[in-house]
C-alpha cells in the first residue's frame, strides 16, 4: 500500500507541474478535491517560508495525510524585491494573470533592460498530521522582459527570460520547465525532505 501525499494548492497548473515533478516518489499524490474536502487558508504570513507551513499544517491537520504546500514569488530586483511574497496578490486580490503582467509592466516602464533582473523563488513546507513541519527550497535568476512571449506555464513565465536558453519559462517545454525552474529545484528536494520526516521507509 502507498502513502498518500497531499498537494495542498488550487491551481491546476501547478498541481500539474508537482504530478510531473514528483512521479517518481512511492507515493499516491492526491488533491483536495479529489478527496472531496474544502481546505481554506489565509495566507498571511510575512514570508515565503511561513505562508508555506500555514497551508501545509492546515491541510495536513483537515486531511490527517501527509501534506506538501509551497509559497512561490517573483522578485525583481529593481523593484526592491517587489512582489515577493505578494505576487499572485500584486494587482489586487482578484486580478488574472494577465493583469498581474501588465501591472509589473507598467511599473517597470522606464527601468532598461540591463536593470530588469530578477528571479523566481520557491519554499515548499512538507507537514506531518501530527504538526512536525520541514522545509525545502529552490531559486532561478532571469530577466524581466518587456513583453509577454509564450503560450505555456502559468504566473509570470511568459515575462520571465532565462538568458542561457533564449526563452521566457513560458516558451519551455514542461520538461524542460520542469529542470530549470525554482520549483523543480526545490521539488528535487523533497526525498531529503521526507527522510528527515521519518518517511524514508518508503523511498
Amino acid at each position: 500500500m502507498r502513502y498518500k501525499l497531499l498537494l495542498a494548492t488550487n491551481n491546476e497548473a501547478k498541481v500539474r507541474e508537482y504530478r510531473d515533478l514528483l512521479r517518481n516518489l512511492p507515493f499516491e499524490l492526491v488533491t483536495s478535491a479529489e478527496l472531496g474536502i474544502n481546505i481554506t487558508v489565509n495566507e498571511v504570513g510575512e514570508s515565503l517560508e511561513e505562508n508555506a507551513r500555514l497551508k501545509a499544517m492546515a491541510s495536513a491537520a483537515k486531511s490527517q495525510l501527509l501534506a506538501l504546500a509551497d509559497d512561490s514569488g517573483l522578485e525583481v530586483d529593481a523593484l526592491g524585491g517587489e512582489p515577493g511574497r505578494l505576487s499572485a496578490r500584486y494587482a489586487g486580490e482578484k486580478a488574472s494573470d494577465r493583469d498581474r503582467i501588465s501591472y509589473l509592466l507598467v511599473r517597470l516602464a522606464a527601468v532598461p533592460w540591463g536593470r530588469r533582473s530578477a528571479r523566481f523563488r520557491c519554499v515548499i513546507a512538507i507537514a506531518t498530521p501530527e504538526g512536525k513541519v520541514e522545509f525545502c527550497s529552490g531559486e532561478c535568476r532571469g530577466v524581466i522582459t518587456f513583453e509577454p512571449r509564450g503560450e505555456q506555464g502559468f504566473g509570470y513565465d511568459p515575462i520571465f527570460y532565462l538568458p542561457e536558453l533564449g526563452k521566457t519559462m513560458a516558451e519551455l517545454p514542461l520538461e524542460i520547465k520542469n529542470q530549470v525552474s525554482h520549483r523543480g529545484q526545490a521539488a528535487r528536494k523533497v526525498p531529503q525532505v521526507l527522510k528527515r520526516l521519518g518517511y524514508d521507509r518508503t523511498l
